[in-house]
């Protein structure tokens, strides 16, 4: 299929959520906020309203107010003129602004001609429906009420809006920020007497949205070959707007130029160039607004979208490997307390986090006996295999996974700049292989307390380790011009994720490069983030050279130059370190840490100066432990070839494995019991 057909199958398949408003919940410090999103039948849009208006099935006028903020999304019916007007007039079918439903609207105000003509361009258009065979009750309501032209007189009666002393609206007073003539009116009728409860708001009333649709289908008359469809359907050159967020000016398609070159010498016509349905069309554009707001995400300008062509949950392609394990588990519940399939859910099904929680190798101060420290690697690989083979129990091998992004250069155009279709088994199957060729030891903050997992991190904070700096304790990309990097981020790692393809090495180089710079960076555990990212980097790329797979775990029998170079920093780090006052040394840096860009460059004779700066550390140490280290140095030079260790040529990433597995193991390190226990970091 191409984009449009998905979208079109994609409204097909949910048309029984067409009218019904949904909320998407999103946390903020102050609490839960609920946005609301719909899919719109056609010929439908949602505007922002601020004024209500009560009226009774006779039209006669109850109340009014102003609408509150948390529920100003309102749907209503629309035309192709009216969704496409700039500075033309070109009022909506029922509700609109106040300019054009107030038919005394001309007596408030000074002037401005244009005013009274919108009124009339309104009720005439409303008195068309009304008169059809496909009014309405409520249509027959606000038509009879707005004829009496007393809309401003009622709102200043309830002081919806002021007028000055002269006795003209008030110019200077808004309403949620809207000039009067810029205020959208919604209306509320309210039968007298009922036998059933019925819909009182206009624009959640599927009887109405119906009507509409039947008389907005009984107007058109030309038909043409619809492109898309293959059907004769009704043509429009009007497409919606209002794509990406409810602000959003920026079409996806247009013909409106026909002296330049948007045809390019290849047609004579628009007609020539492209034809679609406007039934077709506002199916392909609801659709799309509805599934951004659903399950949208916003890199800057750039807005991605995916979705299960079945819509099954899916796990999401840019979450960091934690999330999706934690979203799985949620999945898998709910489909069990649904009744469904319990094999699939398991006990080990998620990480344990006693393993991998900050201080998992402590047990009320004291480390825990014969405890065998791991990485957990192995385990957590089969049970992100588990998450997935979770989904997989329940696709068909004709579903799909659709990516779609979208970029606008100007405020006018929407680009179309990614748009992939991928078999769902191949999906997760590109899914698994990403986060299990990368998996790494990573921190993340989660539920208020700093927590390890085994994995890759999301786009957005892959973008905040590469290009971000340290603001407020957190590594983010404050610069606003910056935040474009969010979307170069996510368009170069998406084929990574998508179709397997291999990491870009640039990408590789500057994780390297800023995890050897370990002074850059005000807080200690945002350098270990940096440190941690380049690690997996290193590692997908060295699989997919040279097919090498490497884990946290300490390879103690690895002959590489660059690897036990890196060993041998960690040491050197971590006998400095045991030194430190835990008070007064707690923001100092290790002399490793503060030569590792030059170690990095010149490895060798680096070396001979850390080394010779460890000695007064070594000797605070008490015996035991100071000849484990000094062992432990030896050990490792050992494994070097002589002219290997000599070569004094800059290192490559693998070194950072070497330190992040040595340290790694050193942290963890069991000591005899006169050594009088660890001091972890």
């Amino acid at each position: 299929m191409n984009w449009e057909e998905e979208l079109l199958d994609l409204y097909e398949k949910n048309n029984r959520e067409a009218g019904i408003i949904r909320y998407k919940e999103y946390q903020k410090k102050n609490g839960t906020e609920k946005v609301p999103y719909v899919l719109l039948p056609p010929f439908h849009t949602t505007m922002l309203s601020q004024i209500e208006v009560v009226i009774d099935e006779d039209g006669n006028f109850l109340d009014a107010s102003k609408v509150v903020n948390e529920d100003r999304m309102t749907m209503v019916p629309s035309t192709e003129e009216s969704e496409s007007r700039t500075n033309n007039l070109a009022p909506y079918p029922l509700c609109d602004y106040l300019k054009y439903l107030a038919g005394d609207y001309k007596n408030y105000i000074q002037g401005k001609k244009d005013k009274e003509e919108a009124y009339k361009l309104y009720i005439q258009a409303l008195e068309r429906w009304q008169h059809s065979e496909y009014s309405h009750k409520k249509v027959d309501a606000i038509y009879n009420y707005l004829l009496k032209q007393e809309l401003v007189k009622d709102l200043i009666k309830t002081g919806v809006v002021t007028i000055t002393e002269s006795g003209f609206l008030d110019e200077t007073a808004k309403i949620q920020g809207e000039r009067y003539d810029k205020c959208f009116v919604r209306f509320l009728v309210r039968e007298k007497i009922s036998e059933q409860i019925t819909e009182e708001a206009c624009w959640k009333d599927s009887s109405l949205q119906a009507c509409f649709l039947a008389y907005y289908r009984s107007c058109q008359k030309e038909t043409e070959l619809d492109y898309v469809t293959g059907h004769r359907e009704t043509p429009t050159y009007l497409h919606s707007k209002k794509i990406r967020n409810e602000g959003d000016g920026a079409k996806l398609i247009s013909s409106n130029d026909e002296t330049n070159y948007t045809f390019r010498g290849r047609f004579l016509s628009k007609e020539q160039a492209f034809v679609i349905g406007s039934e077709t069309s506002q199916k392909i554009h609801n659709a799309l607004k509805w599934i951004i707001r659903k399950q949208g995400h916003y890199y800057d300008t750039l807005t991605m979208v995916t979705w299960e062509s079945n819509m099954l949950q899916m796990p999401v392609w840019d979450a960091d490997t934690d999330t999706i394990m934690e979203e799985a588990q949620q999945v898998q519940q709910d489909i069990a307390g649904q009744g469904a399939d319990s094999e699939m859910l398991d006990s080990d099904f998620t990480i344990d986090e006693s393993l991998l929680s900050e201080d998992y190798v402590k047990k009320s101060g004291e480390e825990k006996e014969s405890e065998k420290i791991s990485d957990g690697n192995l385990s957590t690989a089969k049970q992100f295999y588990r998450a997935l083979n979770g989904y997989r129990k329940y696709i068909d091998h004709s579903s799909r996974m659709v990516l779609m992004a979208f970029d606008a250069a100007t405020r006018g155009r929407l680009a179309l700049a990614e748009y992939k279709a991928l078999e769902t088994g191949r999906y997760l199957e590109n899914i698994e292989k990403w986060h299990n060729q990368c998996a790494w030891l990573h921190t993340k903050y989660k539920n208020g307390k700093r927590q390890l997992y085994v994995g890759i991190p999301g786009i957005k904070e892959i973008a905040d380790i590469l290009y971000g700096s340290d603001s407020k304790g957190i590594l983010t990309i404050s610069d606003k011009n910056g935040k474009r990097l969010y979307a170069e981020t996510g368009k170069r790692l998406m084929p990574c994720i998508w179709d397997g393809r291999n990491i870009p090495y640039d990408l590789v180089r500057t994780a390297v490069n800023k995890a050897s710079a370990p002074q850059s960076y005000k807080e200690r555990y945002n350098w270990e983030k940096v440190l941690a990212l380049a690690c997996s980097f290193v590692k997908k790329h060295r699989f997919e050279t040279d097919k090498e797979e490497w884990e946290v775990a300490l390879d103690e029998n690895c002959r590489d130059k660059n690897y036990l170079y890196g060993r041998l920093l960690a040491v050197a780090d971590r006998i400095e370190y045991r030194t430190f006052d835990t008070e007064k040394d707690s923001g100092r840096v290790t002399n490793a840490k503060r030569y590792m860009s030059a170690f990095a460059q010149r490895p060798f004779s680096t070396w001979k100066v850390i080394e010779e700066n460890l000695q007064p550390y070594l000797g605070k140490l008490k015996l035991t432990e100071r000849k484990y280290y000094e062992n432990l140095i030896d050990q490792i030079c050992q494994l070097f070839e002589v002219e290997g260790f000599r070569e004094n040529t800059k290192l490559d990433g693998l070194y950072l494995l070497g330190f992040h597995s040595q340290s790694f193991q050193l942290k963890n390190y069991k000591k005899e019991e006169t050594d009088g226990g660890s001091k972890d970091e």
